[in-house]
């Protein structure tokens, strides 16, 4: 599990908070404030109902009312735990009484909610990378809590803007602006939130980038993402690749992935994602070089640091 909530909580007291925050507020225990560690929940329980909502399948009709019952009630079980987790981050995030953090908090679900509708995408709404462009342009990276509405024309079909705006959709977005929240929670001043945001984003993109490696380790099998870092860049590389990709638009379980696999350890794309990894590991660091030596600064920095291994 991505324990979320412990970064944020690590994130708020490494970066203290405001003296004008009465003391009756803060956990003294903890060293955080006891919004902190509420938002912190909050952040923990919107991760997984995204995720379990995620484990859902997409029947296509016709469906035959005895046949797939398991299926069936496996999809009621899984809306109805998210809906269940979601609601309770709702109840639980209006409690704190801060209607900026609740409209923040409310774009970090908006964000994951459209990263689902990034396409291009199969039959079962599996994402499928889309076709790279002939000239891959030079991209600028995220470097704010906004979206602009062009960005997913632009980033479509070039590897490293594809892949980031993905993940930020699905995962960079809600850490980010997390911490940016529980920053905001603290007093720190905007400029403070803002660092909070790209501290969150850039972990969530290493944190990635470092899932996206593993299978492709040496004797790895068996299914992966077909939008990872390292499919991307091999596509970018080598377009033809692209034809492997085109045989899972009506089901990606037709893709040969052991021979994607393949052409994808033949280039470069591994070391390239090994660098796309180093960069957000890097800029996060930067971020949290910022704030005061302590044990909750050292965790972080160790987080990081064993993502690098």
């Amino acid at each position: 599990m991505q324990a979320w909530g412990l970064i944020v909580l690590l994130v708020s007291k490494a970066a203290g908070h405001s003296p004008d925050i009465p003391d009756m507020e803060e956990d003294k225990s903890a060293g955080v404030l006891h919004s902190q560690r509420a938002l912190a929940e909050v952040t923990e329980m919107i991760r997984t109902s995204h995720l379990v909502h995620k484990g859902m399948v997409n029947m296509q009709p016709p469906v035959k009312v005895d046949a797939p019952g398991d299926m069936i009630v496996g999809n009621k079980i899984a809306l109805l735990s998210g809906d269940y987790l979601l609601s309770n981050s709702c109840l639980e995030l209006a409690n704190l009484k801060n209607q900026e953090l609740v409209e923040l908090m409310s774009s970090a679900v908006r964000d994951l909610a459209e990263a689902e509708f990034v396409e291009p995408r199969d039959i079962q709404n599996a994402p499928l990378p889309a076709k790279p462009k002939q000239e891959a342009k030079g991209y600028q990276q995220f470097v704010d809590s906004t979206l602009e509405p062009l960005v997913v024309s632009e980033a479509l079909g070039n590897a490293a803007a594809e892949w980031t705006l993905r993940h930020v959709l699905n995962a960079g977005s809600l850490l980010g602006k997390s911490c940016q929240g529980t920053l905001k929670l603290a007093g720190h001043p905007e400029e403070i939130q803002q660092k909070g945001y790209l501290f969150g984003k850039h972990l969530a993109l290493a944190w990635q980038a470092c899932l996206d490696r593993e299978p492709f380790a040496s004797g790895s099998t068996g299914h992966y993402s077909l939008i990872s870092a390292p499919v991307l860049f091999a596509l970018q590389h080598d377009p033809s690749i692209y034809s492997l990709i085109e045989k899972g638009l009506d089901d990606v379980k037709k893709v040969d992935y052991d021979a994607l696999r393949r052409r994808v350890l033949d280039g470069p794309s591994l070391e390239m994602t090994k660098n796309l990894q180093r960069e957000h590991s890097n800029a996060a660091l930067e971020v949290l070089n910022e704030l005061p030596e302590s044990d909750a600064r050292t965790a972080l920095a160790n987080i990081i640091a064993a993502m690098q291994d």
